[in-house]
């Protein structure tokens, strides 16, 4: 399963969000999903967008909450250096 998000860049984030962003997705996800071998690509683009491709509506819809909780609770687990 690959799973690519984008945001939209009029999103102003710190430096180094994105990679702590991917970090944190992937980590969350394989342990919903540990058979996926998921890889996780977070990157700027003209607008926010989640694409889950090779799996189920059900895994999209998990990994859209997993990912709405993950950015929910970003002042938890990000830290600019």
């Amino acid at each position: 399963m690959r799973i690519e998000v984008t945001i939209a860049k009029t999103t102003t984030l710190p430096a180094g969000a994105l990679d702590a962003l991917a970090g944190e997705l992937s980590r969350r996800i394989n342990n919903q999903f540990p058979d996926s071998g998921g890889t996780v690509s977070v990157r700027y683009a003209s607008a926010n967008n989640l694409s889950v491709i090779g799996g189920i509506k059900e895994d999209k819809d998990r990994i859209s909450e997993i990912l709405q909780e993950t950015w929910e609770s970003a002042d938890d687990w990000f830290t600019a250096d």
